[in-house]
């Protein structure tokens, strides 16, 4: 008698469904680890964008127009208007939600592949307060903010 070597399709088909059970726990795992680190590359450039409204502060004694519109409200002149600022699909909207000529607040809303983050918006304001708005219940800026 010959002797036949491979695997029968009852063998294949247990390591498909061991295959498949991994990678039901693991694919949404990898998803939040992505979304993760989205939130942290965008909180990063919203501090960055603070730095440059303290620049443009320093330079023009106000933060006033330091945004694109008039009312100085809006995507900011001075900096990218989008996560991450170095190009790519965009996952935040970077803003200035008010300025006067001693204060502003930040914002950076989630868009596209972000869109629905149980983190919400971003916000941060000229005296370096860290918020969140729109979170999941329960959920605080330390949270997030990492």
């Amino acid at each position: 008698m010959k002797r036949q070597h491979g695997f029968s399709l009852i063998e294949l088909m247990i390591v498909v469904a061991i295959a498949a059970i991994i990678a039901a726990f693991a694919y949404p795992s990898y998803l939040e680890q992505i979304r993760k680190t989205r939130r942290a590359d965008c909180s990063g450039a919203l501090v960055s964008l603070a730095s440059a409204m303290e620049r443009y502060q320093t330079m023009n004694n106000s933060y006033l127009a330091a945004a694109a519109s008039a009312a100085s409200t809006g995507a900011p002149a001075i900096f990218p208007t989008s996560c991450p600022v170095d190009g790519g699909v965009a996952t935040y909207n970077l803003t200035i939600s008010a300025a006067t000529a001693s204060t502003y607040t930040l914002q950076a809303a989630p868009t596209g592949p972000q869109t629905g983050d149980k983190c919400g918006t971003f916000t941060l304001n000229s005296r370096g307060v860290k918020g969140i708005t729109g979170a999941d219940t329960g959920l605080t800026w330390q949270d997030c903010w990492r």
